[in-house]
């Protein structure tokens, strides 16, 4: 019946979606790329990390290599992670002040305007710029250091967006941007960059940047590159008749994005609201939702608050448009049935249903929550049998094998009489030993299971009370008692005859414990018994 009423409300109430079978492809890949996020972000990580460990093996007096390395690490973060590339900016001024190289503080300086920037943080990112005094600098550095400039005032007057200041802070970034052109080489990727960027900031977006279009179809970009120039090419197809072309300009750039790991990124959020004004509510979301999470993941403080601003709207137009799409669908439904009696009866039925439904529904929460903690239960329970079974079947067959071997010795002494050597035989077995043997292994598989339990265990206990094994142990028999307690073994008189204790004895270790215990005496065992298996962990 739902399927019914579903086809039925398809049939006569679809609409259609303006769209391009090119735009939707780049859509589809964007979203396919979306889900494959993680493993480019896992191989920066591995990029990073070699990184780390080769600045990590370099001396302490190197100073070179330490700066060469950390810039190169400033670099594959500043785009990725503020906290992180702020950490090696701090890095290279220190290095570079601590060798008076008066040249490369100016070039950390920039890095860290950079960052600064990305982060939104303005009154700082000039505070830095300021103290740079481009003539120390070099022609690449210089015009880096133009660039940004122009870049700051952009985005600053893209953020005052008034008829006070904007046009200022505009004039201030195209003649940064002009100092930078002409020290670039002709034909480079800064040169016809900063030529399209200039051409943005000056209002002249009636005809695309025929700079822009050059580095798209003919120049060998980078994936970051080129989601920076699709980005700014979009800005020149604003028109309604443009749209496909705008759509598909940022799509190119988000899914560039993607694939460089690139967090500091403007092309997924300028889809997410080209979208929601074209009224696809769902997709339109979801790419906003995504801008959200890379600028929190970047910290990127200003980006949040634009973004923070639309997307509730966009949620709460897809929230109307699916309320919308529900009372049309009802108010046709009705139609057709045309009798007033019969809308009562399907009214009626179907909050029936729906409250039916609900109370179901709740059911079914329910069980599934009691299942999942029943199944990591059993995951866990299953675990530890599977490690015991085994390590108990060695063990087993260690001492067959040692019976068997004992048996033999007997046998062949009695049968020749020598009977002296029959108690020899059997003195040669050490119980001492071989129980030392049995909780030395014990306590290791239990480890092997639970890797935090000393941990966990101590956490539970003030510090001057906390339980650690001495060097030579790897659990003691405080902890042993409680490892047994995990396992399920909670009788005293089995933990006892385990543990070779008497009752009491292993009573008064237990109420001993529970007296310095950070949580009342009734809740110590349960915090015990919540200590996970190392299964369970990595599932969680």
């Amino acid at each position: 019946m739902k399927v019914f009423f579903i086809t039925l409300f398809v049939i006569f109430f679809g609409y259609t979606a303006f769209s391009s079978p090119t735009t939707d492809s780049l859509l589809s890949v964007l979203k396919a790329e979306l889900a494959n996020k993680k493993v480019y972000d896992d191989q920066k990580e591995v990029r990073i990390r070699v990184l780390k460990e080769k600045l990590e093996a370099i001396s302490k007096t190197d100073y070179l290599s330490q700066y060469n390395v950390s810039a190169k690490l400033y670099e594959e973060y500043k785009v990725y992670q503020f906290d992180s590339a702020y950490v090696y900016t701090q890095k290279l001024l220190y290095i570079s002040q601590t060798t008076h190289d008066i040249a490369k503080q100016y070039e950390s300086r920039i890095k860290l305007g950079f960052i600064l920037l990305s982060s939104g943080m303005f009154k700082e990112t000039f505070d830095c710029l300021n103290q740079i005094n481009s003539h120390f600098l070099n022609d690449s550095s210089r015009l880096e250091y133009y660039a940004l400039k122009a870049r700051a005032y952009s985005d600053l007057a893209d953020y005052n967006n008034d008829k006070y200041h904007t046009s200022f802070d505009n004039q201030l970034s195209m003649k940064y941007l002009d100092s930078a052109i002409q020290l670039a080489r002709p034909e480079s990727f800064d040169m016809l960059m900063r030529l399209g960027d200039r051409q943005i900031i000056s209002g002249m977006t009636q005809q695309p940047s025929v700079d822009y279009i050059r580095l798209l179809e003919h120049y060998n970009l980078t994936a970051h590159q080129r989601a920076m120039v699709a980005t700014g090419l979009s800005s020149f197809y604003s028109a309604p008749s443009q749209r496909d072309e705008r759509i598909r300009l940022l799509a190119i750039g988000a899914i560039n994005d993607i694939r460089s790991s690139t967090k500091e990124t403007l092309a997924i959020f300028k889809l997410g609201e080209q979208l929601y004004h074209d009224g696809n509510y769902i997709d339109a979301y979801t790419f906003i939702q995504q801008a959200m999470d890379d600028a929190q993941y970047y910290g990127a403080r200003l980006r949040k608050i634009k973004i923070a601003a639309v997307l509730p709207l966009v949620d709460a137009q897809k929230i109307i448009r699916a309320e919308n799409e529900k009372n049309r669908f009802l108010f046709y439904l009705l139609s057709i049935a045309g009798v007033a009696l019969v809308i009562t009866l399907i009214s009626f039925i179907v909050f029936i249903q729906l409250k039916r439904l609900k109370a179901k529904e709740k059911i079914i929460e329910e069980k599934n929550v009691l299942l999942e903690k029943i199944n990591n239960k059993l995951t866990e329970d299953t675990h530890i049998k599977e490690e015991y079974i085994g390590y108990f079947f060695n063990v087993i067959s260690g001492y067959i094998l040692k019976l068997e071997k004992l048996k033999r010795n007997v046998e062949r002494k009695i049968s020749i009489k020598k009977y002296d050597d029959v108690l020899l035989a059997v003195n040669e077995i050490n119980i001492k030993k071989e129980r030392d043997t049995l909780f030395y292994t014990f306590d290791h598989v239990f480890l092997k299971i639970f890797p935090n339990f000393i941990t966990m265990f101590n956490s539970l206990l003030k510090k001057e009370d906390q339980i650690w094994p001495k060097d030579h142990e790897v659990l003691n028999t405080d902890l042993r008692i409680f490892a047994l307690m995990r396992l399920g073994i909670n009788d005293n008189e089995t933990i006892a005859n385990i543990l070779e204790y008497s009752v009491n004895t292993i009573y008064v270790y237990k109420m001993r414990i529970k007296a310095k215990a950070l949580v009342p005496n009734d809740q110590f065992e349960h915090k015990i018994m919540a200590i996970k298996a190392v299964d369970i962990l990595s599932k969680n």
